[in-house]
């Protein structure tokens, strides 16, 4: 029987709408869906490859166990009482942080993945938990703890607003923005320079999304605190700097440490980002579309 469904693709945040057309159990075709409000018809090449993910050969069907050397079907019975014997051995040699978890990106995109983790790694007691984010954004969660207080309350430009974007590292032409939750950011950041916007791109490489950009800016790389210091220090020579009281009260933030530390950098980093690069980065610092 042939039917479609419509589906959100659960393969990044960026959560696209997707048209599946589906043949008894299979699914033999994906398309974006224009009706999305979110993503227009967008689709990335994963999200169009559900089809073939879907009916590959080569895709595992059932559990493998390993016996005398050889990876032989078995039942999930048999898989999970394999999998309690060798991590119960482990332990029992090694302690439990001889235990290794790896949670992969789609995890933070079901509800299983959300309620689950957290128990079994209780339950294992081990501190060796990895996942997508821990080699893709960590830093991102590190920051905005210090910013925000919540290492998970990640800011996302409102894109389809903004007049001036500056971007540093990034290259959502190629990965459709990390962490943003917003489908089809090419086009995005296409119609922002229509309407008059300006993409500023700092990045040592000249990424696709550094070539569609108004300006690219080619940093040497590992110089970005330099960078972030002369444009800190830019704002307090232009009395630009806003500080929160609840956070100079409550040690958070130490403007007059940060001036000192920002102007004494200024000039280290005209050495190390270059020159006349430095001084275009101060200016990005107040610099208006």
């Amino acid at each position: 029987m042939s039917r479609t469904a419509l589906r959100i693709c659960p393969l990044c945040e960026a959560t696209c709408g997707l048209t599946l057309s589906i043949e008894g159990t299979r699914v033999t075709g994906a398309r974006g869906d224009r009706e999305d409000v979110f993503s227009k018809g967008f689709i990335c090449p994963k999200g169009a490859s559900f089809g073939a993910v879907d009916g590959d050969p080569d895709r595992l069907r059932a559990p493998l166990v390993r016996k005398d050397g050889v990876l032989r079907e078995a039942t999930w019975s048999e898989a999970f009482d394999a999998v309690a014997e060798g991590i119960r051995a482990a332990v029992e040699r090694y302690g439990p942080n001889s235990v290794g978890v790896v949670l992969g990106n789609p995890n933070v995109h079901t509800m299983a993945g959300a309620l689950y983790p957290p128990v079994l790694l209780a339950g294992l007691g081990t501190r060796s938990a990895f996942s997508a984010s821990t080699v893709d954004q960590m830093p991102k969660h590190v920051s905005c703890g210090y910013l925000f207080g919540n290492p998970l309350a990640i800011a996302v430009p409102d894109v389809d607003r903004t007049d001036f974007l500056l971007m540093l590292g990034a290259d959502p032409y190629s990965s459709n923005g990390s962490l943003w939750t917003v489908p089809d950011l090419p086009n995005r950041l296409t119609a922002l320079r229509r309407r008059g916007g300006r993409l500023i791109v700092v990045d040592p490489r000249r990424s696709r999304t550094a070539r569609a950009a108004d300006r690219h800016v080619p940093i040497r790389p590992g110089t970005d605190a330099y960078l972030l210091l002369a444009m800190v220090h830019e704002l307090f020579a232009r009395n630009l700097a806003v500080w929160r009281d609840d956070a100079v009260r409550s040690g958070l933030a130490a403007p007059a440490e940060l001036e000192r530390l920002a102007g004494e950098l200024a000039a280290v980093a005209a050495g190390e980002v270059g020159g006349t690069i430095a001084w275009e980065l101060r200016q990005l610092a107040f610099q208006r579309a």
